[in-house]
């Protein structure tokens, strides 16, 4: 009975690091079908919307029987939806027009916001492994931020700004998790996906009105950008899916390392379908965020 219950665990965990490394897949490589449909006319906020209204009709399929039945909606739920959403969005926007690996660097600073909101909303102490990661974390911002040149302010475009603030989101995020241990896998992927399809909706509208949304609309109907679009949505469910089911199965320092590997699909894809490079010191502070989230993780897990 131990041996089979061993062979159970051993299975599971198997599963689930095929899940986190599936996941790392999917985002490592999803901005790539986004520049294309950014260069089919669309703007990150209308490819936003179309492709998580995909995800959105594909997650209601099949949860809409779990959901028929909620009676009530807590008040976590809309600060996780709208967080999570301008995080997805953000980062999406990011992307698009910024250097894959800056604003995927950029966006793993998360470890610094979230035990600088740790320490102000849940009041967790500080000790010197934690001083150290959020030292790491600055060095490395400055590093990735001037690349050399000291010209402030920084950072200066606008896809760095949206990196940071999709690395605060994303710590937003997972605080409010913590208060929200009541929510199911299910319904925290569609909380975000619903987060991301009302922000999107909301901009277009203010940035263009109705005219935008009957230009998105039939650019939709295009074979092409439809399938784009189907095929960014089934990567956007399954990845999410299957990165909350693994990091539930498995230590987070473990699942960490596993999901970094995101990092390294990431530069082989920018590299040869964008032809991007980075610098010795962009290197540098990249190297100086990913040790201070290791830190950060491995800190929590021993904690």
């Amino acid at each position: 009975m131990s041996l089979s219950h061993k062979q159970k665990t051993s299975r599971q965990k198997y599963i689930a690091s095929a899940a986190l490394i599936y996941g790392a897949l999917c985002w490592g490589i999803i901005w790539y079908p986004y520049r294309l449909l950014n260069e089919t006319g669309l703007t990150g906020v209308q490819s936003s919307l179309l492709s998580y209204s995909l995800a959105l009709l594909l997650g209601g399929m099949l949860f809409w029987p779990r959901f028929k039945r909620v009676s009530h909606v807590p008040a976590s739920a809309y600060w996780l939806s709208v967080v999570a959403g301008w995080t997805n969005l953000a980062y999406v926007l990011a992307i698009i027009d910024g250097e894959v690996m800056r604003v995927m660097l950029l966006f793993y600073l998360s470890p610094l916001w979230t035990l600088l909101l740790a320490r102000i909303w849940l009041h967790e102490p500080w000790h010197r492994p934690q001083l150290l990661a959020i030292g790491l974390s600055l060095l490395g911002a400055v590093l990735m931020l001037t690349d050399g040149q000291w010209v402030w302010p920084w950072p200066q475009s606008t896809s760095d700004w949206l990196a940071l603030s999709a690395g605060v989101g994303f710590s937003l995020t997972n605080v409010i998790t913590r208060f929200s241990t009541h929510l199911t896998i299910a319904a925290k992927g569609m909380l975000v996906w619903v987060g991301v399809f009302a922000l999107s909706l909301l901009i277009l509208l203010w940035q263009s009105g109705t005219a935008g949304m009957v230009f998105v609309m039939a650019s939709a109907t295009t074979p092409e950008v439809f399938i784009t679009l189907f095929i960014i949505a089934l990567l956007l469910v399954s990845a999410t899916l299957l990165v909350q089911y693994g990091v539930t199965q498995i230590p987070a320092i473990q699942a960490s390392v596993l999901f970094m590997s995101e990092l390294i699909v990431a530069a082989i894809a920018a590299y040869f379908l964008a032809h991007e490079t980075m610098s010795l010191i962009e290197m540098a502070g990249g190297c100086c965020i990913l040790a201070a989230g290791m830190l950060s993780v491995s800190v929590g897990e021993s904690g």
